[in-house]
């Protein structure tokens, strides 16, 4: 047989721009993190072609309900500021606030980095907060996928994706199906931006002017520049939430992502019902009041654009405000009874903040 040895000068993955010493580094890397997050239900995680969950015995009619999202053009921040530490848990957050306002509660993540050049440092501390979304939800990461994809990317950069699986009792699925007139709505407090309207952010920023490693304008929040204040994390609310599902009957949940209050909380409500939200029943963060300001941005657009401080939203009857109110409270979350729900004309839009 001839020899079939690699001839002098002859190519590698390597050459080509894959690293796969430094892929099997990462995951070495990462297993401590993701064993920190693992449930009694995974059978099998990270290392094999898939990861393995069972339901359990729990529940009796059992729904999977499933979300995925990424981080968007934040990225580009972390990129500029060299600070990878927390857009991870954004990502977790963006897929398991999602699954919770149907009422579920999140078993597991899958996440998707793609890079041109694997940089185990970068990976490895974007997965290490990817893993502590994961603690903060209660749910496990138990896997994904990391693509080294030469001459896809700039250099120093990458994207994110994340894939979210929770599971709820069929008959207690949260679809605002019995939101009435009269109910409340209840806003949650954000953590700032969170991972939302920062192709606006970044507008903003090019035409102020505004010094990131500076205070946030104004005097707010003395001790945090701008960029602190802008890469805060994705506020993560499933646990408190799941605790309240067990002292109040809630009956429709919305996320405020993209297209802000005015464009999410409509998607729980049913036909003929409108949500009013009283501006004035919340406080408008600094970070927001600058964006608007610096923007010369509009009203409407705010409200449109960004969640202008209220995260998630509630909708519950009157009874049972205060209850919500006290628990959510007493788990350090700052609420508000923010408007309620009236029935709807035909020409009146289905949410109107006034």
């Amino acid at each position: 047989m001839a020899n079939q040895s690699v001839p002098q000068g002859g190519l590698s993955y390597r050459d080509a721009g894959v690293d796969i010493d430094a892929g099997d580094a990462l995951v070495e890397r990462i297993k401590p993190f993701a064993k920190r997050t693992l449930r009694p239900e995974v059978l099998s995680g990270i290392g094999g072609f898939a990861a393995l969950v069972e339901i359990g015995q729990r529940f009796r009619e059992p729904v999977l309900v499933s979300g995925t999202d990424g981080v968007g053009t934040k990225l580009r921040l972390a990129f500029d500021l060299d600070r990878h530490d927390t857009v991870g848990m954004d990502l977790v957050a963006m897929s398991v606030n999602d699954i919770l306002v149907q009422g579920a509660e999140p078993l597991f993540f899958l996440d998707y980095f793609a890079c041109g050049h694997l940089d185990v440092d970068v990976a490895a501390t974007v997965i290490q907060g990817i893993a502590r979304g994961c603690e903060l939800a209660g749910c496990a990461l138990i896997g994904g996928e990391t693509a080294e994809m030469p001459g896809m990317y700039p250099e120093g950069e990458y994207d994110l994706a994340g894939f979210a699986v929770g599971v709820a009792e069929k008959s207690h699925l949260i679809n605002g199906s019995t939101i009435g007139s009269g109910d409340v709505v209840i806003g949650m407090a954000s953590s700032g931006p969170h991972s939302n309207g920062f192709s606006l952010i970044r507008k903003i920023l090019d035409r102020s002017g505004a010094a990131l490693d500076a205070p946030l304008p104004g005097g707010h929040d003395p001790g945090r520049t701008l960029a602190d204040v802008l890469m805060e994390p994705t506020r993560i609310y499933v646990k408190p939430i799941l605790a309240l599902m067990q002292h109040v009957t809630i009956k429709g949940m919305a996320h405020i992502t993209g297209g802000g209050l005015v464009d999410n909380l409509p998607r729980v409500l049913p036909e003929g019902l409108a949500a009013v939200l009283q501006r004035q029943a919340w406080p408008l963060p600094p970070v927001f009041q600058w964006l608007q300001q610096a923007g010369a941005v509009a009203e409407n657009e705010m409200h449109r654009v960004f969640n202008c401080g209220i995260g998630l939203t509630l909708v519950l009857e009157a009874r049972e405000q205060e209850t919500a109110l006290a628990f959510l409270r007493k788990q350090g979350l700052e609420a508000w009874v923010i408007g309620s729900i009236v029935p709807r004309a035909a020409h009146e839009a289905p949410t109107r903040v006034v």
